[in-house]
């Protein structure tokens, strides 16, 4: 198992680092650059025309990885790992039709709010239901640390995950302000999710995990400040559904508020500015948010945000999998 997930890995890292090759300079041709956002960090806007979408570059590379590793299984009917980069990709295609829609109009501003959400909602709700037909779901929480079960009905379930899942894939694309922020602080997590399929003995899952964490590595390279691409939506929308997907495939959702506590705090940056700023006529609480330009606008460089929002996802990342434990042993 070790050495099909380093494979998946290395496929992964391969595959990625050679379609960029490829496809940046192409993106650059068809100058399908991301537009700046004129209420951002002024210094942001040399990054105008920098190639977006790059994003298909990890989802090439590890959907192939994981599909050509998992072979095998998938001659024994095993398809969880199909199913989970499907429902990652059903969102990437969602940013993707989001990108599109802003380099067609030249503006920040693809797809209404309504459209995404009743997009993101249909993707989560047919997720959901495949993993219930199939077995692979139960209405029940795993709480970490205290290994116990708590039993919900359906509905309550379905609902309350629609949810965490439409807010936790946002959350993610909320992260991607930063060059290499949303990709280096993604690996982690994903790199504990192979983790989990090797105890769990989920190996397909466990395949695509360490496939898109060897996709992940290589993008990094193009990625990272200064980047050479960005992921646009297509890349966090994806991101945020496979780290999701990854969760609901070993049924322990909840693990997300401790491997995912970046992107929640990003999240609350945003929500505690917009109300902060509404009950106080005008002030503000962070100097900008998400909070990575609050950090930004005090000072510190990408590469030093970048490193010390990784380490704290590394950290909570770990702290999530000795939550789980006693469910893996």
């Amino acid at each position: 198992m070790l050495t099909e997930y380093l494979i998946a890995a290395g496929l992964g890292f391969v595959i990625t680092y050679l379609f960029g090759k490829v496809l940046i300079p192409y993106l650059r041709k068809l100058k399908f650059g991301q537009k700046i956002l004129e209420i951002g960090p002024k210094w942001h806007m040399g990054k105008q025309g920098t190639p977006t979408m790059g994003g298909i570059m990890f989802i090439i590379g590890s959907g192939i990885a994981s599909i050509l590793v998992g072979i095998p299984y998938m001659m024994n009917g095993d398809l969880r790992h199909i199913i989970v980069f499907l429902f990652a990709l059903a969102f990437g295609l969602i940013g993707y039709i989001d990108d599109y829609a802003k380099i067609m109009k030249k503006e920040n501003q693809g797809l209404t709010a309504m459209q995404k959400l009743l997009l993101q909602l249909t993707s989560a709700a047919v997720f959901l239901s495949l993993l219930r037909l199939l077995g692979d779901l139960t209405p029940t929480f795993y709480i970490p640390f205290f290994d116990i079960t708590v039993s919900i009905g359906w509905v309550p379930y379905l609902v309350i995950m629609l949810i965490a899942i439409v807010g936790t894939v946002n959350a993610v694309n909320l992260t991607d302000g930063v060059d290499g922020l949303a990709t280096s602080v993604t690996m982690p997590p994903v790199l504990v999710f192979a983790v989990i399929g090797a105890y769990m003995s989920f190996s397909t899952v466990g395949i695509f995990a360490s496939a898109l964490f060897g996709a992940l590595a290589a993008f990094l390279v193009y990625n990272f400040n200064p980047a050479k691409v960005f992921m646009g939506d297509t890349g966090s929308l994806f991101l945020g559904g496979a780290v999701c997907g990854l969760a609901f495939a070993f049924d322990m959702p909840l693990v997300l508020l401790l491997m995912g506590i970046v992107y929640i705090a990003e999240a609350l940056s945003v929500i505690l500015q917009v109300t902060y700023f509404k009950l106080t006529h005008g002030k503000r609480l962070f100097k900008m948010s998400p909070v990575h330009h609050h950090f930004e606008m005090c000072g510190w460089n990408e590469k030093k945000i970048c490193a010390v929002f990784m380490t704290v996802s590394a950290i909570a990342s770990l702290v999530g999998f000795a939550g789980i434990m006693g469910k893996l042993f």
